[in-house]
């Protein structure tokens, strides 16, 4: 046992021991491996394939009311549903319908213009009354319908969670054992010991980007074999991405924790950090969505930078000088979080 902690050091033994801690954690478990796969099933259910559905719209009850429905059931894009003024404004404030028609002489939409399904209802619903009433189109257009890997939403989808998930395991998972062990003043029986200050923070980033690994290993296998999600890029390149993104944010997650003294404490500082990231940072849908004036912010956020480079990776095919800019970015939110909360660090 003397010959094997000597040959692992301060670093190395404080690390073996975070990685036993974590490992035998049911809810770290849980957390780390089961609840991305369980989240990526819940994906592949939501995303099966299925052919597009019809734009749920409202027709006002009246005198126009049964030829306009005929109509719009004829253009084949658009479910209409017959309903009272009172229902079909009500179904229209709580998004159950896109648009609705009022029954007056000359055809109105009322819709919400900000809501692109809404336009597009606007748009199907024209067309199809348009036709109804008799006119004829000059041509007919060809539609060619991409459903192939890497033109789908949730191609775009999952390279942002990958992203997410490695913010928040990588920030939860520090932030919690430092605060649980500063309760427990273990840090304060750790800086007795003959380990350095830097080696018990440097511990906890380096067992927590090696179960990083296997965690984000899990969801980009189950991504790509069960949904479809292709990976056009070198398997190399996303490593690295993946790691300098799980670094960065462990680092965020170390300054994070650096001060408070419970648990509740280090939840609101985690909340104030992460909460921008997940609005911000085009998980979900993209971040050119946001205003100009805003872009500035958006894309100095680590997790903007990291799902940007996944994207590239996995759905462009991008090489690591691609994607250098976003990993500097990610290298330099780790360096300098992980300098700051070595110095602001409260031991006990």
């Amino acid at each position: 046992m003397t010959s094997e902690r000597r040959f692992y050091g301060p670093l190395g033994e404080l690390t073996r021991t975070r990685i036993l801690e974590l490992i035998r954690e049911p809810e770290a478990v849980f957390w780390v491996f089961v609840f991305p796969i369980l989240m990526a099933g819940l994906l592949a259910l939501a995303f099966r394939g299925r052919p597009p559905e019809a734009l749920p719209v409202a027709v006002v009850a009246g005198t126009h009311a049964e030829a306009r429905a005929a109509a719009l059931l004829a253009g084949g894009e658009v479910a209409p549903r017959i309903l009272s003024a009172p229902e079909a404004r009500r179904a229209l404030t709580r998004g159950q319908v896109l648009l609705t028609v009022p029954d007056e002489a000359v055809v109105t939409y009322e819709y919400d213009p900000a809501n692109a399904e809404s336009r597009t209802a606007r748009l199907a619903v024209d067309a199809a009354l348009q036709r109804g009433a008799g006119r004829t189109d000059a041509f007919a257009a060809q539609r060619t319908e991409l459903t192939v890997p890497g033109t789908r939403y949730v191609d775009f989808l999952v390279p942002g969670l990958l992203g997410m998930n490695l913010m928040g395991t990588g920030m939860w998972g520090v932030g919690f054992s430092l605060v649980s062990a500063r309760n427990g003043n273990l840090l304060k029986r750790l800086i007795a010991s003959p380990a350095r200050r830097s080696h018990i923070l440097m511990a906890q980033l380096t067992s927590r980007a090696i179960l990083l690994i296997p965690e984000a290993g899990i969801l980009l296998l189950f991504g790509h074999y069960v949904l479809g999600v292709p990976m056009q890029g070198s398997f190399v390149t996303l490593v690295t991405v993946g790691i300098v993104g799980a670094l960065a944010f462990i680092g965020i997650g170390l300054l994070a924790a650096a001060r408070p003294r419970t648990i509740e404490g280090v939840s609101g500082v985690m909340n104030v950090v992460m909460v921008p990231m997940w609005t911000f940072s085009g998980i979900f849908f993209s971040t050119d969505r946001f205003p100009a004036s805003l872009q500035p912010f958006v894309q100095a956020l680590p997790l903007t930078a990291l799902n940007d480079a996944l994207r590239a990776v996995m759905l462009e095919g991008a090489g690591l000088g691609a994607v250098l800019p976003d990993v500097t970015l990610l290298g330099a939110w780790g360096i300098i979080s992980f300098v700051l909360a070595l110095k602001l660090f409260r031991w006990q």
